[in-house]
C-alpha cells in the first residue's frame, strides 16, 4: 500500500517510543518506502520536530518523564499541521481515544498489524498532500497564475505545461487534441495567459455550433444588408481578437468551403467582411482543437491537408482523465470545493472508499464528466457529512473498472459469492435510503415481502445511521 501513486515514498516519519523493540517493528515496517526517525522520549521528539520537518508521528501514549498527551500538545503547539498517530497497548486505548480530542489523527494498538499501520499510514498522506495541492492552486489563483485553473500533478501533464511555457512566448499556431472533456479550451487559455498576448482578447469559437452559411460572417463579419438579416453592420470574432488570440474549437466541423478561406487568411492575415470589398488586416494568433483525427480526415478528403500543415505547426496533446494518475482526487476535491461555495453548502469530503472507486472509474467523458458528478454529489450531499461509496451512482459503482480495480485495492477478487452481496447490500441500502427506511416501502421497490427485507437486513448487516436521519 505504500507504493500508492498519491503517495510521497519521500515522505519522512517520526517514530516516538520508549520501548526499543516498538521502535524496531515500526522502522521495520517503514523504512522501504519511507524516511524514518527514532526516538525515545518525548523531549526529544519535540526537539527533532522544531529541527526537522516531519509528514507524520506515531506517538506512543505511555512514557516516563513526558507522556504522550503532553508530548502531543507541545508538538501541536509548534506546527499545529502534523498529523499524529498515538500508540497504545489495548488496555490503555482510552487514552488513546482522548488524545483525538487534542489534535490527533487517530490512533492504534499493540500488538499491531502491519497493513492497519500501512493503511492508516496512507490515508493520511494522501490527505495531507490533497491539502497541500489545494492550497498551492489557491495560492497560484491569488497570484493570477496562467495555470490558476489546471488542476493536476500528474507526470504526462508536466510535459503538457513544459510544452505550454514554449510555445507560449511565440505567435506560432497551435493544434490542441484530446478527447472530449478533457479540458482543451483551458489549454488555449493558459496558452493565451502566458504569451505576450494576455492582456488582449481571448475569444472562444466552438465551429460545431456555427451553421455553415453563417460561419464567415460570424468569423469575418459582415455589412448591413449583405444578406437576409444582416440589418446592420457587424464585426466578426477575428476583428474583436486582433493582437490577441482566436480559438477555434472542433476545428473539424468546418466545410470544405470555409476552410479555403481559412487558409487564405492564415496565408495573408487579412480578409474582408461579408458584403464588403474593403481589406482588413489583424494580428490575431490561432489556436485550434480537435477530438477528431485530422490525419484520417485529410486521407478521406473531407479536411484540407494544406490547411492541416498551417494549423498544426505546435501540437498540444491532452492524455485522457483516467491516465492522469493522481488527478482524480484533486479534482474532486477542487470541484468539491467549488460547489461548496457557488451552493452554499458544507459536504464535508469523500471517504477512502469513495475516493477509492473514483480513481478506479475509467471516466470516458473525462474531466466534465467528473465535474457533473462532483456537482450531483454536493446537490444531493448532507451537510457537514463525507461523501462515501453507498452515495455514488450505480452505473459507475458497478462499472467493471471500478469492480475490478477496488478488488484490487483490498487485496484480490471477492468471487462471485461475496460480489453479490457487496451489490445486493448497496442495492438494498438505496432502496432503504429512498423510502426514508420505510420497511414496508423499500420492500415494494425491492419487489420483496416485508420480512425478506428484514431477514436480509440482518444477514447484511444494515442499520440506519445519523447520517441517514
Amino acid at each position: 500500500m505504500a507504493g500508492n501513486n498519491n503517495i510521497s515514498i519521500h515522505a519522512r516519519i517520526l517514530v516516538v517510543d520508549d520501548d526499543e523493540a516498538i521502535r524496531d517493528a515500526l522502522k521495520l515496517i517503514l523504512e522501504d518506502d519511507y524516511d524514518v526517525v527514532c526516538v525515545d522520549s518525548g523531549f526529544k521528539a519535540v526537539e527533532e520536530v522544531k529541527n526537522q520537518v516531519f509528514d507524520l508521528v506515531f506517538l506512543d501514549v505511555v512514557m516516563p518523564e513526558m507522556d504522550g498527551i503532553e508530548t502531543l500538545r507541545r508538538i501541536k503547539a509548534h506546527d499545529k499541521n502534523l498529523d499524529i498517530i498515538m500508540v497504545s497497548a489495548i488496555n490503555r486505548a482510552q487514552e488513546a481515544t482522548d488524545s483525538i480530542r487534542h489534535g490527533a489523527y487517530d490512533y492504534i494498538t499493540k500488538p499491531f498489524d502491519h497493513k492497519i499501520i500501512l493503511n492508516r499510514l496512507e490515508k493520511v498522506l494522501l490527505k495531507r498532500n490533497l491539502v497541500k495541492e489545494v492550497s498551492f492552486h489557491r495560492s497560484q489563483a491569488a497570484s493570477g497564475s496562467w495555470r490558476t485553473k489546471i488542476i493536476s500533478k500528474a507526470k504526462n501533464m508536466s510535459a503538457v505545461f513544459d510544452l505550454i511555457a514554449k510555445v507560449a512566448k511565440t505567435s506560432s499556431n497551435v493544434i490542441i487534441t484530446g478527447e472530449s472533456g478533457t479540458g482543451k479550451e483551458l489549454i488555449a487559455r493558459a496558452v493565451h495567459n502566458a504569451s505576450l498576448r494576455e492582456d488582449k482578447p481571448f475569444v472562444a469559437i466552438n465551429c460545431a455550433s456555427i451553421p455553415a452559411e453563417l460561419m464567415e460572417a460570424e468569423l469575418f463579419g459582415h455589412e448591413k444588408g449583405s444578406f437576409t438579416g444582416a440589418h446592420k453592420q457587424a464585426i466578426g470574432k477575428f476583428e474583436f481578437a486582433h493582437q490577441g488570440t482566436i480559438f477555434l474549437d472542433e476545428i473539424s466541423c468546418l466545410k470544405t468551403e470555409f476552410q479555403a478561406k481559412l487558409l487564405r487568411f492564415i496565408q495573408e492575415r487579412e480578409f474582408t467582411r461579408v458584403g464588403s470589398h474593403r481589406t482588413i488586416k489583424v494580428d490575431v494568433r490561432i489556436v485550434t482543437a480537435t477530438n477528431t483525427s485530422l490525419d484520417e480526415m485529410v486521407k478521406k478528403g473531407t479536411f484540407r491537408e494544406d490547411l492541416y500543415f498551417r494549423l498544426n505547426v505546435v501540437p498540444i496533446l491532452l492524455p485522457p482523465l483516467h491516465s492522469r494518475k493522481g488527478d482524480v482526487p484533486l479534482l474532486a476535491n477542487f470541484f468539491l470545493g467549488r460547489f461548496n461555495r457557488q451552493m452554499n453548502k458544507s459536504v464535508k469530503g469523500f471517504t477512502p472508499e469513495a475516493l477509492a472507486v473514483l480513481e478506479c472509474y475509467p471516466w470516458p467523458g473525462n474531466i466534465r464528466e467528473l465535474e457533473n458528478l462532483i456537482e450531483r454529489m454536493v446537490v444531493l450531499g448532507t451537510e457537514n457529512q463525507f461523501i462515501d461509496e453507498k452515495d455514488l451512482p450505480f452505473d459507475l459503482l458497478f462499472h467493471r473498472e471500478s469492480i475490478k480495480g477496488t478488488e484490487n485495492r483490498k487485496g484480490g477478487n471477492k468471487g462471485l459469492i461475496q460480489a453479490r452481496q457487496a451489490f445486493e447490500r448497496l442495492y438494498i441500502l438505496r432502496a432503504l435510503q429512498n423510502s426514508r427506511w420505510n420497511q414496508t416501502w423499500a420492500a415494494n421497490l425491492l419487489g420483496i415481502h416485508r420480512n425478506t427485507l428484514i431477514q436480509k437486513m440482518k444477514a447484511l448487516d444494515l442499520t440506519r445511521d445519523r447520517n441517514d436521519s
